[in-house]
């Protein structure tokens, strides 16, 4: 891979940004009195910041550089993956109605203390217990691309790339907690959408005939295809797979992930939190247009002799090739910027709500009674542990990761378990829940269900989540028929509902406003 030494002009901009993300933790550090303040920002923070921070949150490394690369392969790439954009459109609406009024009507600090409340605490502490393995490997693959564009235009090695990147947003998450994470997102999100514009703006320029020549060569090469209508399982890019398992994904990651969850548990109410989650589904649809057609966009300025790549180039580092290559001077700082900022702003919500689950799931009611401070010490804690844990995966991905699409196999991770945690929280829904036993059992069949499938036969990756939602509660209410769990010591399913039974957590002293 070609060296390219960032300017002087570049290196300033990259370094302002650092050091303004930093300054943010230091500033809301002087703000942190307990876990509310920490974990949930008060429970104050408005619909559209809470909506920018869902959307940072989930556009990682992995979309700046990994969705450029499926619209530029050379062996077909067009603009199928948005498919799975309608499929998360269409779930966060039924999360908006369906779930979060559930998460809001009690005083929470994780997701899954509403397990807790429907079922046991086995229940819970095993949805929290995948939730953080998960988050690890998927977040840890996310700097991983991260570090592979730093160190081309550093001539740092990657490990040392993972360990800036990881570090940085460790410090900052450690001293400002959940509110310097939101409004850090804030500043990500205007940095790396400038910078995919003016990415867009430049490669059109550089198109032989324009717009015209952009279009021309793209339909000749079919890279505007976008509706698949096969019926092939083994597909992952098809309507069906998009709008099913795009929906079952969504509902699993927005719906029934910490990372996500504790955004709608920072807003001042019930209304915010739905329409900051169903809006950010539309506008991550036209993120992926931006940046699938930025991939295309590349292709072309390839096929036209424009753009000149390394010989065995991956598909994901033509874009970080091409902007410390061939942009110019400012353009490249700001681009590199906003590519540490789309990978910080997911990274530092990943620590924190790993943080949160730790703290609320397994040390708090393990050591109660303790005050608030020491809980906000732990908290500290467990964000640079989790921050180790990424960076621990990313350098195991150095020698791991091949040639295959990174958000690929990022979405494979999250649609290995996130389904079968979706059925977890489905079952709770129902007014009376199942037996704690049962739910279990669900869950274990439904895990085992997508490793069989994943291990011995082809199907695609959008298919893992309905799959292992199915199995969970199918398994889960066919063992509920059978009297399975009934009567056991770990029930919980004759607990009041959430509506009835008040906050969570005895400590908490105010309910969510539902204005």
């Amino acid at each position: 891979m070609l060296l390219a030494q960032l300017t002087s002009v570049d290196l300033a901009i990259v370094a302002i940004y650092i050091l303004a993300a930093t300054f943010l933790g230091v500033w809301f550090n002087r703000h942190q009195r307990d876990l509310s303040t920490y974990l949930v920002g008060d429970r104050d923070v408005g619909w559209w910041l809470v909506l920018v921070s869902i959307v940072a949150t989930e556009t990682s490394t992995v979309t700046f550089l990994s969705i450029p690369g499926l619209g530029f392969n050379r062996e077909g790439g067009n603009l199928a993956f948005l498919q799975l954009a309608f499929g998360f459109v269409a779930g966060r609406i039924l999360i908006a109605w369906f779930l979060l009024p559930q998460y809001l009507h009690g005083h929470f600090f994780s997701a899954y203390q509403l397990l807790k409340l429907r079922f046991s605490t086995a229940v819970q502490r095993t949805a929290s217990s995948i939730f953080l393995l998960t988050r690890t490997v998927a977040d840890g693959l996310r700097l991983y691309l991260a570090a592979l564009l730093l160190e081309q235009c550093t001539g740092w090695d990657t490990a040392s790339a993972a360990l800036a990147i990881g570090g940085a947003t460790m410090l900052y998450t450690y001293l400002g907690g959940m509110k310097a994470v939101i409004w850090t997102d804030l500043i990500q999100f205007v940095i790396y959408i400038t910078g995919a514009l003016f990415a867009a703006y430049f490669i059109l320029g550089q198109v032989d005939g324009g717009l015209d020549g952009f279009m021309a060569v793209g339909q000749a090469h079919h890279k505007f295809d976008l509706i698949f209508l096969s019926t092939n399982f083994d597909e992952r890019y098809t309507l069906w797979a998009g709008l099913i398992g795009g929906a079952f994904l969504t509902m699993a990651s927005h719906g029934a992930d910490q990372m996500m969850v504790q955004r709608y548990l920072c807003s001042r109410s019930l209304a915010g939190a739905r329409t900051a989650l169903v809006a950010s589904g539309f506008v991550v649809l036209l993120q992926f247009l931006l940046f699938l057609l930025i991939g295309v966009g590349m292709f072309i300025l390839w096929e036209q002799h424009t753009l000149t790549l390394p010989v065995g180039i991956k598909d994901d580092a033509v874009f970080g090739h091409f902007i410390v290559h061939f942009l110019p001077t400012g353009v490249v700082g700001l681009l590199i910027a906003a590519v540490l900022a789309a990978s910080m702003a997911s990274l530092a919500s990943s620590l924190s709500s790993a943080a949160s689950a730790f703290v609320s799931d397994f040390y708090r009611p393990m050591r109660p009674g303790r005050d608030e401070k020491h809980y906000l010490r732990v908290s500290r804690l467990m964000t640079c542990f989790w921050g180790l844990t990424r960076i621990g995966v990313a350098l195991a991905a150095v020698s791991l990761v091949g040639n295959t699409s990174v958000v690929g196999q990022v979405l494979s991770v999250a649609g290995f378990t996130t389904g079968t945690i979706l059925g977890l929280f489905l079952l709770g829904t129902a007014k009376r829940p199942v037996p704690s036993a049962s739910a279990l059992g669900g869950l274990v069949v439904g895990f085992l269900a997508v490793l069989c499938v994943w291990w011995l036969s082809d199907l695609a990756w959008p298919w893992y989540a309905p799959l292992g939602t199915v199995a969970t509660v199918s398994v889960a209410l066919f063992l509920d028929s059978l009297g399975i769990g009934h009567g056991s010591f770990a029930d919980r399913s004759t607990q009041p509902s959430i509506d009835q039974s008040g906050p969570a957590d005895a400590a908490a002293t105010r309910q969510v406003d539902e204005r």
